[in-house]
């Protein structure tokens, strides 16, 4: 892409004409009593009067896309080609499009969605036939692309628009690898080129980092954090049951719809399931519901056709409801910053609305850890990648995991921020290392490191700081206008007032553990060894897989990962009742072709003895023969900390083998067999396992797991 320096720059209107016209627009957008917010005024001066790259920090719900709409339309009616808008969210996207007519804006969007329609929209681009262009960031990484349309846009003067802005910060709560290529794209542009970015969350470090990106003398504008609508409260109780309980008992009490957030897919489902069985009507939303579905629940709920959408961050950024009553957090996100973006959708247009935050410490805290350790590549990996690569022939994702241990998805977004820095580059086939020098920034990772773990200590004090609610985030978003609001639990008990919500939780919280612990988990077989190895290699043969298997429970599900975390500890010595009452349910309920007739238990070094006993009781139990037949080579790295499918069936191909003299006679030995561990995450140890005890005739083989994520 190359930026062309010979335009002339248009007429521009004047200030007054400016505020005249944003009037007229709001009132579209808006109504016809509505009038521009100062700093709504202020940004689009910047943006279209005065020609100044301008920063716009405003909450959530303040009118951030009206600023680039209505500054669309001015420039649009002076004879400016179309705007872009790099945005982070197919959702946000949907809602601009239907926005942007109200001001009589074409505007069309290229993303992963709608592929088919890209000629289409780039034909009319060309024809000058579109007012607003929003396209995510990952098509930035696409040089084609970046050539293509943009040496379009340039042939006629345009404005740059920059959503969701934090995205482009590595110290945003949501930093997002492929706008690093935005810092480019600007580079590029003229000087007078309108540069508007927006965004709800954004501290000052963030806002700093931002303004200095988009260039010297950028305008930075910031509003008060305050939503006088959002009454804050904590629910503080003893396990996931309760939570359960408490939301079912209150849910029907507040008035209209809203969003019930919590941190991962299947814990969703499993609120979403209880919910409905208590007969409130709601849905489970998250970054695995297919994008037409989505897109359904989405107007569902903004029809108020739905009391609830319950779900994960995928629903955060960009999803414009007005009238939403509450938020409910089962669980809470890892920063006071991400937390702050989510009940922002809550209290836009109405008085009053309800946010409401139920934590999970010990399960939050486990999670969180995880967020953590997946964020930061040290110099090592960092290195490794790039001395992994060549220079003339590209490496596949499969074939650089096989020397890399990296999950695909840390591994694809590493390489991101390592081709926008110029290491490597992407091209047909794969990855290619450049001939360009590249040094680790060893400071700043120390840093990110250290901020996150600070943000996660600050979102953990949440739930016990003393003050007022919304003034403990706004000050960690460093809102100067920071006050206490009057409104939250804390505000009312200071004030002499009561609560609204107690704690007390009703009896349906038994129902409720009962309906954590009966969730019958599958474990579906691999079907296909990882590929890029050597060995083993190809589809596994049928007679070698292993059948449907079933797990107790999930790490982090609330129902029996207490118990079972205490047994994998070492703080819990002996196997409750309950736990192997749960276990004899599970396996009376799974639709088997053939009883097991014998059980093998999986060798461990961390929790061989858990594994046994539950072996030997379910043995008794089902008078079934244990026969211990695997031994694992105690030289392998722990499984723990392989990251990759290639990794982690490395670990255990030719490290697990048969003990002949265990094995059971030949006939008792050709029935199905139970092969019992204690957790299932790769199941590449079940996969191998499998295998080996098949080639040793064992029957079809049956795994059963204390838990899987």
């Amino acid at each position: 892409m190359h930026a062309s320096t010979s335009l002339e720059e248009p007429a521009r209107p004047t200030a007054d004409e400016v505020e005249v016209e944003l009037t007229q627009h709001v009132q579209l957008l808006a109504g016809p009593d509505a009038r521009p917010r100062p700093e709504q005024l202020a940004a689009v001066r910047a943006v279209v009067a005065d020609r100044k790259r301008t920063l716009l920090v405003a909450r959530t719900g303040f009118g951030k896309s009206a600023v680039y709409f209505s500054s669309t339309r001015m420039l649009r009616d002076r004879g400016w080609g179309p705007s872009i808008v790099i945005s982070p969210l197919l959702a946000l996207m949907r809602d601009q499009v239907a926005a942007a007519k109200t001001l009589g804006l074409r505007a069309e969007t290229i993303n992963s969605a709608n592929t088919d329609d890209w000629g289409e929209i780039e034909d009319a681009l060309l024809a000058d036939e579109i007012d607003l262009l929003l396209i995510a960031p990952e098509r930035l990484a696409n040089p084609g692309f970046r050539e293509r349309v943009f040496s379009m846009m340039l042939a006629r003067p345009f404005a740059l628009v920059c959503d969701e802005a934090h995205c482009i910060s590595d110290w945003g709560h949501d930093f997002r690898p492929d706008y690093l290529r935005l810092r480019q794209v600007i580079d590029e542009l003229p000087d007078w080129a309108p540069i508007l970015a927006t965004t709800a969350t954004a501290n000052q470090r963030v806002t700093d980092d931002v303004a200095v990106q988009l260039g010297p003398d950028t305008v930075v504008l910031r509003t008060s954090l305050d939503r006088e609508s959002l009454h804050c409260s904590v629910i503080e109780l003893d396990d996931d049951a309760a939570r359960l309980a408490w939301i079912a008992d209150h849910l029907g009490e507040i008035e209209g719809s809203g969003i019930i957030y919590t941190l991962t897919v299947d814990q969703g489902e499993t609120t979403a399931a209880w919910l409905r069985q208590k007969g409130h009507d709601v849905a489970a939303y998250s970054g695995s519901t297919a994008p037409e579905d989505r897109e359904r629940l989405e107007v569902r709920l903004r029809n108020n056709e739905l009391k609830a959408l319950v779900a994960t961050s995928a629903l955060g950024m960009g999803f414009d409801k007005s009238d939403m009553a509450f938020c409910i957090h089962f669980g809470l996100p890892p920063t006071p910053v991400a937390y702050y973006q989510q009940i922002g959708r809550a209290g836009r247009r109405i008085e009053h609305a309800e946010v409401i935050a139920l934590p999970r410490p010990r399960e939050d805290a486990r999670i969180w850890a995880w967020f953590e350790s997946v964020s930061m590549p040290s110099e090592e990996v960092c290195t490794r990648v790039i001395r992994e690569l060549d220079t003339s022939t590209p490496r596949s994702i499969p074939r650089l995991e096989t020397a890399v241990n990296m999950g695909r998805s840390r591994l694809t977004t590493l390489l991101s921020i390592l081709d926008v820095q110029g290491a490597v580059r992407r091209t047909k086939g794969g990855w290619l290392r450049t001939t360009a020098s590249w040094t680790y920034d060893a400071e700043l990772a120390e840093r990110l490191r250290a901020l996150r773990t600070m943000e996660s200590e600050q979102m953990a004090a949440y739930p016990s700081h003393s003050g007022c609610r919304l003034r403990y985030l706004r000050d960690l978003l460093d809102d100067v206008h920071a006050d206490d609001c009057g409104r939250c639990d804390r505000c009312l008990v200071a004030s002499g007032g009561s609560v609204r919500w107690s704690s007390e939780v009703s009896a349906g919280a038994l129902e409720a553990r009962d309906h954590l612990r009966g969730v019958d988990v599958g474990i579906e077989p691999r079907r296909q060894w990882a590929t890029g190895l050597d060995e083993p290699k190809g589809k596994i043969a049928p007679a070698r897989q292993a059948r449907s298997g079933r797990a107790l429970g999930r790490v982090g599900d609330g129902g029996w990962d207490p118990i079972v975390a205490e047994l994998l500890d070492g703080t819990r010595d002996e196997i409750p009742p309950e736990l192997i009452n749960g276990i004899v349910g599970i396996l009376r309920r799974w639709d088997w072709e053939e009883r097991p007739g014998w059980i093998c238990p999986m060798p461990s070094r961390r929790h061989g003895a858990v594994i046994d006993a539950i072996a030997n009781e379910i043995g008794r139990l089902g008078n079934l023969e244990v026969h211990r037949v695997l031994r694992r080579h105690p030289d392998a790295a722990w499984q723990s900390e392989q990251s990759n499918s290639a990794f982690q069936l490395a670990n255990v191909w030719g490290l697990l083998d048969v003990v002949p003299e265990h094995l059971p006679e030949p006939s008792l030995r050709a029935r199905p067999v139970l092969l019992i561990d204690d957790t299932a995450d790769s199941r590449w140890t079940i996969t191998v396992a499998t295998h080996v005890l098949s080639e040793s005739g064992s029957g079809p083989v049956l795994p059963f797991v204390l838990q899987t994520r």
